[in-house]
C-alpha cells in the first residue's frame, strides 16, 4: 500500500480488482468511460467487463450495455466490448475495427454526433441516466481530489452526472501531469450561460483537478499499463504535396494581410496528412504559432520543442509510444506549454469563433460545389465519426479539408459529382486541399466554385469526367444555379460499388 497512488486514506479501502469493479456493472446500464482518440481511457476493467459478458453469453443471457466516451479509445476498450457483443449503443466517435464492423452490420446502434454536444445532451437528458462513470486518472490526492491523465475528454460532466464512479488509478502515467490541466466548473445549460473567460490558447480559466464526492465512488483499481496509440508513420510525397499547398496558401494570406505572420490558433485534425501539414510548418520558417484543438500529436510536440509552437490546447494528448516516451522524459518543457482541458472546452463554438482557428481536417471526398464527406464510406458505411471537424468547420475563421486526389489506387475519385453522405455543406468549407492543388472557394458562386474544385484539386484521370459531368448538368440541370444530373449524381458510387472502380 505503501505505493498506492491513491493517498486519500479513506479512499483506500475501495481498491479491488478489475473483476470485482466490473461486477458492479450490470444488463442495460449505461456506462460513460474516460477515454480520447487512444490516451487516457481505462485499461483494465473493460477486458474484465468483456469476460463477464462472454461468460453471461455461454450461459444464455442477454448481457450488453450502452458506452459513452471522450472519442475513440482503444482495444482493450472498444475492440473487446466489441468482440463479446456487449454494447447495445455507442457514442460519440470510435476508430475500432471490430466495433465499426458490428455499427456497419446492423449489431448495435452509434450515434454519431458533434463532440462538443456530447457534454450538453448529457445534462439534458438525451442520453438517459448515466449509471457507472469509469475513469482513467493519475492519481487521488489526499484532499480526494483527482488528478487527470493523457486526456480530460468528458470526464468532467461523468463524474458529475453518473450515479456511481468506478475509478483506474494508473501509475504508468506521469504523475507530473499534475497542473496541465485545465477543469472548467463554469458552464451551464440555457438560460444560465455566461460567457467563457477565455481569451487566448493558453489562458487558465478552471481548476487543476477533477472533483468527485467520495460517496459516489464504488471501487478503485489501481493499473499499470500505457496508452495505445500507433506510430505514425512519415509523410509520404502525397501527404508532403498536400502540406506544401497548404502552407503556401497559408503564406499568401499572410501576405494579404488576412493572417498574421504568427497566423491563428491552430486545429488540426487527427491523422497523418494533417499530422505532415505540422511538420511542415515548422520546417519552413512560420514561429510564435499557437493552438486550440482537440489533440496534441506528434507533429505539434515537435512544434513545441523546436520554438515553432509557444502554447498548445487541447483536451488529449494522442501520441505515439515513442513520443509520449519523448515528452515525458522532457515533461517539464511541456508543463507550461501545454493545456488540457474538458473537451466541451476545447471544441466550444464560442471559443472557436472568438479565437479565430484555422480548422484543418481531413475528408473522404469532396463534391464539385464544396460539400464534404468525413465519415461514410459510399454514403452508408461509417468509417470513424464526424468527430470535432464540424464544431472548428462551422465556427473556425478558416476552414480547410484536405485528402489525397484518389483512393484505392486510383478506383475511387475523392472528387465527385455529389457527395454520398454530407457532414460539412459548402458553406462551412473555405478550402479544399489535394496533392494536385488547392482551391479557395471563399466569395465563389456554386458554379465557379465547381470549376475551381475541378480544375485544381480532383486527379488528371477523373477531371474529364468531372467536367463533362458539370457541362451537361449546366444545360440539362431543372435549376441552374447550382446544377446537377440527379439520375447521375450518384452513379459514380454505385459504379464502384458493383465494379470496383469509379472510372466509366
Amino acid at each position: 500500500m505503501m505505493n498506492t497512488r491513491v493517498v486519500a486514506a479513506g479512499l483506500r479501502k475501495r481498491i479491488c480488482s478489475a473483476d470485482d469493479a466490473a461486477a458492479l456493472i450490470a444488463p442495460g446500464m449505461t456506462v460513460a468511460m474516460s477515454g480520447f482518440t487512444g490516451a487516457g481511457y481505462p485499461k483494465t476493467v473493460p477486458p474484465a467487463l468483456a469476460s463477464r459478458i462472454d461468460d453471461a453469453h455461454a450461459r444464455g443471457l442477454d448481457f450488453r450495455i450502452n458506452v459513452l466516451t471522450g472519442a475513440s479509445t482503444a482495444p482493450e476498450l472498444d475492440g473487446a466490448l466489441a468482440r463479446a457483443n456487449g454494447i447495445t449503443m455507442r457514442l460519440p466517435y470510435q476508430s475500432d475495427p471490430t466495433l465499426r464492423d458490428k455499427i456497419n452490420d446492423g449489431e448495435m446502434d452509434y450515434l454519431d454526433i458533434h463532440l462538443s454536444h456530447v457534454a450538453q445532451n448529457s445534462w439534458s437528458g438525451i442520453f438517459g441516466e448515466i449509471d457507472i462513470a469509469l475513469v482513467e486518472v493519475c492519481a487521488i490526492r489526499d484532499d480526494g481530489k483527482l488528478i487527470p491523465s493523457s486526456s480530460v475528454g468528458n470526464n468532467k460532466t461523468w463524474l458529475e452526472r453518473a450515479k456511481g464512479v468506478i475509478l483506474e488509478v494508473n501509475r504508468r502515467q506521469p504523475l507530473e501531469l499534475e497542473g496541465m490541466h485545465d477543469i472548467y466548473y463554469g458552464t451551464a445549460l440555457p438560460p444560465h450561460r455566461v460567457p467563457i473567460p477565455l481569451l487566448r490558447s493558453g489562458d487558465r480559466i478552471g481548476e487543476r483537478y477533477l472533483h468527485c464526492p467520495a460517496d459516489k465512488i464504488l471501487a478503485i483499481v489501481e493499473t499499470d499499463a500505457s496508452d495505445r496509440n500507433n506510430e505514425f508513420t512519415p509523410p509520404d510525397a502525397t501527404s508532403r504535396q498536400i502540406a506544401g499547398n497548404l502552407i503556401e496558401f497559408l503564406r499568401h494570406e499572410v501576405a494579404m494581410g488576412r493572417l498574421p505572420k504568427t497566423l491563428l490558433p491552430l486545429q488540426s485534425g487527427v491523422g497523418n496528412i494533417t499530422n505532415a501539414v505540422l511538420s511542415e510548418l515548422g520546417a519552413v520558417g512560420f514561429a510564435g504559432l499557437t493552438a486550440y484543438t482537440e489533440v496534441i500529436q506528434d507533429g505539434m510536440l515537435d512544434m513545441l520543442q523546436n520554438g515553432t509552437l509557444t502554447v498548445a490546447s487541447a483536451t488529449a494528448l494522442s501520441l505515439s509510444p515513442s513520443a509520449f516516451v519523448r515528452f515525458a522524459e522532457h515533461i517539464g518543457q511541456f508543463h507550461e506549454r501545454i493545456v488540457l482541458r474538458p473537451q466541451e472546452i476545447s471544441n466550444h463554438p464560442e471559443l472557436v469563433r472568438r479565437l479565430g482557428c484555422i480548422a484543418m481536417n481531413g475528408m473522404m471526398e469532396s463534391d464539385i460545389y464544396g460539400n464534404v464527406n468525413s465519415t461514410h464510406v459510399m454514403g452508408s458505411r461509417i468509417q470513424n465519426g464526424i468527430g470535432g471537424s464540424g464544431d472548428f468547420a462551422r465556427n473556425g475563421y478558416l476552414s480547410c479539408f484536405m485528402s489525397a486526389s484518389t483512393a484505392k489506387n486510383g478506383s475511387i475519385s475523392c472528387i465527385v459529382p455529389m457527395v454520398s453522405h454530407v457532414d460539412h455543406t459548402e458553406h462551412d468549407v473555405a478550402v479544399l486541399v489535394t496533392e494536385r492543388g488547392l482551391a479557395d472557394l471563399r466569395g465563389l458562386s456554386p458554379k465557379q466554385r465547381a470549376q475551381q474544385i475541378i480544375a485544381r484539386c480532383a486527379d488528371p484521370a477523373y477531371q474529364p469526367m468531372l467536367q463533362d459531368y458539370f457541362d451537361r448538368a449546366c444545360h440539362q440541370s431543372f435549376g441552374k444555379h447550382t446544377p446537377h444530373l440527379l439520375k447521375e449524381a450518384l452513379s459514380w458510387h454505385e459504379r464502384y460499388i458493383e465494379t470496383g472502380s469509379m472510372r466509366s
